[in-house]
This record gives C-alpha cells, structure tokens and sequence, in this order.
C-alpha cells in the first residue's frame, strides 16, 4: 500500500512548506478572529485522515476476548508457569511480561539456563554452565521478542519471518481463516490441521519446542513436537484439572486447549486507546504540536516532503503485514545462516520461502505501543527509539556508525559488520531494480526526527505504561498456582514486575 491508496493526498511535492505558507497566512491573533498555524495544521491533518479512512482503532469490528474469560484466566495462568518448560526453569511470560510491554525488554531473549530464572529484563545472564554445551553466557535467541499486546490484531502473519501464516484469509475484521493456517509442523504453504483457529493459538504451540526458549537440553531431547507436547501434557495432568475444568467443562488436558487457552490470554491484550485514537475520534488536542508535525512526515511520501513511513506502516495497526529489506544490525548468535563467510547470519523470510529475493526480509511490525516495545529491530539491535527512526531513514549510514555501547557486554557483537553489509547490499540491489517499497535514503533534521517520534509515541496506550492497569493480565497472591511453578517475576534490583 502507498500513500496515494491510502487516500492520504496533497496539493504538491513541497506539501508542508505550501501549507505551512498557507496557514501563516490565515494566522493572526485570537482577536482578530484567525486561528492559529497550529489550529491550521490540525485541521488539515483531520482533513487527511478522515480522506484516508482511518478510524484510530483497528480492534473495531473484531471479536475479542476479555482477560476475565474463563479460557483467558486459565491462559493466563499457563502463560505465567514454568510447568511449560521442559526444564521447568522458563515460562511463556520469561519473553513476554506485560510490564515490560509485552516483551522483555532486552535485545536478545534469554530462555532456558538463566543464572536466575525469575529475574527478567536487563540484568537476566544465561549460564556459562547450561547444558548444550556451545553457550557462552551470551543470548541463546537468536532474534529479539515480539510484543504480544495486539496480537490479536494479526490477520497474516506471527513471528518476524512469517512462520505461522494465515493461507487466504481475509484481512480484517473477522475473516475465516480461509484455506488453514501454516505453521513450522508444515511445508511452506501447507496447512498445519492441528493449529487451531487463530494465529495466537497457533503460535503459542511453539516457544515449548524451541530449545533455547523452552525445551531445555535436558528433558525431551531428540523428540519431535508432538512427543513432546503430550510430554507436557502428561506433566500436567496431575495437578490442572480443576483448572481447565473451569474454563472448558471437564478436566481434560491436551495441548490443543492449552495452546487455545495461552491464544485467548493473549488476544485478550487489546491496548490500542492511545491519544492518537482520540486525535482521530475528533478531540483535536489529544496530541501535541510535535507529534502533530510528525504525523504529517509520517504519512507523506518523500516527494511530498515526508518520510513514506506509511507505505509499510499501513492502516490503523500500522502494518501492511508484508516482509521488507530494513537491515538492522545483525548482532547476536544469529539463525546459522552464512554466506560462505559466516555461521552467524540470519536470512529471514527467504528461511520460510527458499526465494533468495527474500533473503534480510522481515515483518513490518505494527507501531501500536512501539514506545514501550524495544529494544528494536529483528534482533533487537537499537535501544532508543530515535535510533531506530535514524536507521529507517539512512540503513547505510546507521550501521557505518553503529553505538555498540548501547548493547549489554554479554551480547555476540563481532559479526555484526560483515553480517549486516550483506543486508546492506541487498537493500541496494533492492533499490537498483526497483523492488516497490524499498527504503530510500531520506534527510531529516534532528528536530524532524523528534516530530517523528513524538508522533509514534502518540500511538501508546497509557494502561500499557501502568502497573495498576496492567494487573489484570498478571496472576496475583489470591490466583491459584496449581503446580506451584508460577514464575514470580522480579528486576535487577529484587522487585515484583
């Protein structure tokens, strides 16, 4: 999608300078009875979202769950034990803690073999001593933790190369899921017939068999998934009756209803009143001046004196789901990928599709909360967000004067040049053949770049920078722990998350 079918028009290649020349002169003081050129931008930015057809919430029209379901009170509980992992040493929430947007907070998760497993966010370490052996108290991910807030908003695709997705399915509102769901138990454009109804769902049959997430290196070694899932089955069948008797109607427990059960806890995580939400419903103050210039960057195209972010960051999710050459810095283990150079690279979408012209290609992530969801990128190589704009805007430049002191010390950095030049090169080839949507170099003042950034900080619903708020997706003292493995999360300093 473009701008131009987003519906998001102007009057010229020089838009903003037009109409900033345009409202300095329908300017002058209040009692002359003229608006202000603020009151003038923010009424043509209303202008150009009523003509794009944004509403500011793309929940609308969904059916969602509410974390006081019973299915989602029982995911949550799940989300939150370490009776899921094979070591019982990690849990769902080890990468994905709600006070740490939906994530963890740090570049690279750390899974199984933490110095301490209920330590999360910056200060947790990963054992020199775990078993497997090739670890070496670095990050054993490869890749940097998606968000799980809005999850339930995805229509195509989950995971940052696309690997649980969607075969037909129509795009929003409520769309079936048209020819089934592939996931990493099928072939590239198979569907998985044990994935469930919803990509949360079936996502969430995955991080158990990861061995750096879940698994572990000491119990269900050399299975496949399935023996291993109905091993976590049999774990917990002991003591999750009751459990699942409330939120299915019997004490069975199968992992379909445990990965549908964590799908609901998850989709439940609808945080998209942000002031943007309520710049858009018509209360023309919600954002601030900054963040109002930002806007107009944001959704203009780069003749129009923009930046083009709304080419890929589409729509009200701010995502048109697709995979795109954005070369982020590769820093980290990597997927194992090389190019006759290194072991330590990570192709990305082509590791899904076999296609090399997918090769560095990654999901466009949605910008819902981006301000509390880093560090970013696909390996989580930016720790400020205004980093990561600067990159987005000069991928070249960004590398060549990478701050590797942002990373914490234990991170695997040296392979980053030689890694990230290949995605570097590919961006340029990229461009050379004229790829649609592929990122051009654009120069933005600093005080730009601030616009820029006060506006995605705009997109950012409140309740997700709130504990309080943010408690009903957290188990407290009066939740049952039937296993007696709920992870008590804490920080670096001893406290409760």
């Amino acid at each position: 999608m473009n701008i131009q079918k987003t519906g998001i028009t102007n009057s010229g290649p020089r838009f903003l300078a037009i109409l900033l020349a345009s409202s300095l002169l329908m300017a002058c003081n209040k009692s002359g009875g003229g608006i202000s050129i603020e009151d003038a931008l923010r009424n043509q930015l209303v202008s150009l979202v009523a003509a794009a057809n944004l509403t500011g919430d793309p929940s609308t029209g969904r059916t969602l769950p509410s974390i006081t379901d019973p299915k989602a009170q029982l995911g949550k509980k799940l989300f939150f034990t370490k009776g899921l992992g094979g070591d019982s040493d990690s849990a769902c929430v080890t990468c994905h803690h709600p006070v740490l947007g939906g994530g963890d907070n740090i570049s690279l998760a750390i899974g199984v073999g933490a110095e301490t497993p209920d330590l999360l966010g910056p200060g947790r370490f990963h054992s020199i001593g775990q078993v497997g052996g090739e670890y070496d108290g670095g990050p054993p991910v490869p890749r940097n933790s998606p968000t799980t807030f809005n999850v339930g908003l995805w229509d195509q695709v989950l995971f940052h190369d696309g690997r649980v997705e969607s075969l037909g399915k129509t795009t929003g509102l409520n769309g079936d899921d048209g020819n089934g769901i592939r996931t990493p138990d099928s072939a590239f454009g198979v569907a998985d017939p044990l994935s469930g109804s919803n990509l949360p769902t079936a996502q969430s049959r995955f991080p158990v068999t990861s061995p750096e997430e879940m698994r572990g290196f000491t119990n269900f070694v050399g299975v496949t998934n399935e023996v291993l899932r109905t091993g976590l089955v049999n774990k917990l069948s002991a003591d999750w009756g009751a459990e699942f008797t409330a939120a299915f109607g019997d004490s069975t427990v199968t992992y379909a209803r445990i990965a549908e059960a964590i799908g609901e806890y998850e989709r439940s995580q609808v945080f998209v009143n942000s002031p943007w939400k309520a710049f858009v419903a018509g209360n023309k103050t919600a954002i601030s001046d900054s963040a109002v210039r930002g806007a107009f960057l944001f959704f203009n195209s780069v003749n129009d004196g923009g930046a083009n972010c709304a080419s890929c960051h589409a729509g009200d999710f701010f995502t048109d789901e697709g995979f795109h050459v954005a070369a982020f810095p590769q820093i980290g283990r990597g997927k194992g990928d090389n190019n006759g150079v290194l072991g330590t690279d990570d192709f990305g979408r082509a590791r899904e599709t076999g296609n090399l012209a997918d090769k560095y290609k990654f999901r466009t992530p949605s910008l819902l909360n981006v301000e509390v969801t880093g560090p970013w990128g696909h390996a989580g190589a930016f720790t400020t967000l205004k980093a990561a704009v600067k990159h987005m805007l000069d991928p070249e430049t960004s590398v060549a004067n990478y701050d590797f002191n942002q990373l914490a010390p234990s991170v695997q950095a040296a392979d980053m040049t030689t890694n990230t030049q290949f995605a570097i090169n590919q961006l340029i080839a990229n461009r050379a053949a004229g790829v649609s949507n592929v990122l051009q170099k654009i120069t933005l003042t600093d005080s730009q770049v601030d616009d820029l950034v006060a506006f995605l900080n705009s997109l950012t619903d409140p309740c997700v920078k709130d504990r309080n708020c943010l408690s009903p997706w957290i188990p407290n003292a009066g939740d049952t722990n039937p296993d007696g493995l709920r992870l008590n999360a804490i920080d670096i300093t001893g406290n409760f998350l």
